[in-house]
């Protein structure tokens, strides 16, 4: 495959991005009694994802919408107004037409943000991991959930109490073969976080995070190192990331060799 952005390249990085989100919400789902309230659903082209009891868009939202669906539109939003849940559109820029961005215009929604899609095509042989050598990575002990949940929620500057679900809704992926967690730390203080997710030959770096206190210091950026070696290690032929257009994060991702794929668009209702 000619690693050029081209249909056939965005729609496997697309492809990627839902299988990632598809296996962590289907994990979650099969917690007894489904308490987080998953839903996934297809219309048309387009997948909806719904977490009822995980409030915010990372989880509530809709991929793969694509010119041609506007039939399906307002059963969408029948889905999430039943859910009392606001409708997300995640649009890559390869599936979208003049006439499906109008018409969900017609309907009230607008542009909100940008995300970009970054990748990086795998070849043999692996990179050095490491910027400092006071920074240590290794792969996540099963009983190390509640360390994880406390350097995401901080990285991510969450409320306190959302740390037990944080723990449960990612250790539930501990043993699935698809996914694999890292630990990182700067003089043996754990520093941050690292989540792989391999499937079909694609490698989606799918999170990470770093204690404030312990920002601008290398971890992110050994963190991805890391997690393309295990990638080539794989034998991977493709890497994929996602992140808010023009930040630390995405800035990250290209010193490591990382491409712009394209950026979606994200468009919500008024």
């Amino acid at each position: 495959m000619t690693f050029v952005m081209n249909r056939d390249l965005a729609d496997r990085l697309e492809l990627s991005e839902m299988d990632c989100l598809i296996s962590r919400l289907n994990a979650i789902k099969e917690i007894k009694g489904n308490p987080m309230g998953v839903e996934i659903q297809k219309f048309g082209n387009a997948t909806a994802f719904s977490v009822k009891n995980i409030p915010g868009p990372s989880f509530n939202t809709i991929k793969g919408l694509k010119a041609g669906d506007e039939n399906h539109v307002e059963k969408i939003i029948e889905f999430y107004k039943q859910k009392d849940i606001p409708v997300r559109f995640d649009l890559s820029p390869g599936y979208v037409s003049p006439d499906l961005l109008t018409y969900l215009n017609q309907l009230g929604f607008y542009q909100l943000d940008f995300h970009t899609t970054l990748y990086k095509p795998m070849k043999s042989g692996l990179s050095e991991e490491f910027m400092d050598s006071r920074i240590s990575i290794r792969p996540l002990k099963e009983d190390e959930f509640d360390m994880f949940a406390e350097i995401y929620t901080k990285g991510f500057q969450m409320p306190a109490f959302l740390k037990s679900g944080v723990a449960q809704n990612n250790e539930i992926l501990y043993n699935n073969k698809y996914w694999t967690f890292y630990l990182a730390s700067m003089d043996n203080e754990p520093a941050g976080i690292g989540v792989l997710f391999i499937k079909d030959g694609v490698a989606t770096l799918a999170a990470a995070a770093t204690v404030p206190s312990l920002r601008n210091k290398g971890i992110q950026s050994s963190l991805i190192k890391k997690r393309l070696n295990q990638a080539t290690l794989e034998q991977c032929d493709l890497a994929v990331g996602q992140a808010k257009f023009g930040s630390v994060s995405q800035n990250n991702m290209e010193r490591a060799g990382m491409r712009i794929a394209y950026t979606k668009a994200v468009w919500v209702k008024n």
